[in-house]
């Protein structure tokens, strides 16, 4: 496989063919991501992505997902990418579902009409960064686009038919918004309404301007307990209609999968026990990205 730079893949595609259709981000200017920084975002030559899908033919029999890798694969051109999807399942029959990363710009790009033809040739989840509802963060990280402009865009992907998989970071807006990063974090998830939330809890790289503002003194990561009355107030005004809402990455000092609504006040109660020292939190030397 033709693996180029540092790919990343969201936890639940462990197990999937990595296909790698692009490299970098799209957008690549998030203060707080220092996955991409100093690669610039092209894609990849359909003859390079159909040796990698020869590969799979032969050597992943196995694996019944397939995920397109890097950053922003939904930017591909429409018609290039409903081809790509048409070799895949052409090549790989077995597979029974393609998973992608999708920004509110690209899936801004496409037709509803467009996601629709993108879903009926195999394309079956969306993985969007939220990072916060909060619009004054969202601004500081630089992630280039609102919250109602998200949230919308997030809900076009579910009316084409895909599932939808939303991550938030705890912590992102530092302990002067804190507060109003949870509720409105909360606020906008119930907007959206996705199939899964997942909760990170803030890393910082020295290569990133937010680690740099760390180092410098102008930005101050929150504490464990700090983390999780964040994540209380966020899971408190978070309504979803039967989502689940996880926050047990490799990051989060507290394991927590909830389905909401009817999981809530027991995610509530597991964080109130931690605040209270009832409860283990995962060490820092075992956390990573």
């Amino acid at each position: 496989m033709d693996y180029q730079g540092i790919i990343i893949r969201p936890p639940s595609e462990a197990n999937s063919i990595i296909l790698q259709v692009t490299v970098g981000c799209s957008h690549n200017k998030c203060t707080f991501c220092g996955t991409y920084k100093g690669v610039r975002f092209r894609i990849k030559p359909e003859s390079v992505v159909q040796q990698d899908i020869e590969f799979a033919a032969r050597y992943c029999k196995r694996q019944r997902r397939v995920f397109l890798a890097d950053g922003d694969a939904l930017i591909i051109p429409q018609v290039r990418l409903l081809r790509l999807l048409g070799t895949i399942r052409e090549r790989l029959p077995w597979v029974t579902r393609v998973g992608v990363y999708g920004n509110a710009k690209s899936i801004r790009s496409k037709t509803l009409e467009e996601l629709v033809a993108l879903r009926e040739h195999g394309l079956g989840i969306v993985y969007m960064g939220l990072e916060t509802g909060d619009d004054v963060t969202l601004k500081r990280i630089r992630k280039g686009v609102t919250v109602d402009t998200i949230v919308k865009m997030g809900r076009k992907a579910m009316e084409a038919g895909m599932k939808l998989s939303v991550t938030v970071l705890l912590g992102l807006a530092g302990p002067e918004r804190s507060g109003e990063h949870a509720e409105a974090t909360g606020r906008a998830l119930s907007a959206m309404d996705p199939e899964h939330v997942g909760a990170l809890s803030l890393m910082l790289l020295p290569n990133t301007p937010l680690g740099r503002d760390y180092a410098e003194g102008r930005f101050r990561l929150l504490s464990p307990m700090e983390m999780l009355r964040e994540l209380k107030a966020m899971i408190a005004h978070t309504d979803l209609s039967g989502g689940l809402f996880h926050a047990n990455h490799a990051s989060n000092y507290l394991p927590i999968k909830a389905r909401l609504p009817r999981d809530k006040e027991v995610a509530i109660g597991l964080i109130d026990k931690a605040l209270r020292g009832e409860l283990s939190l995962k060490p820092d030397w075992m956390r990573a990205l």
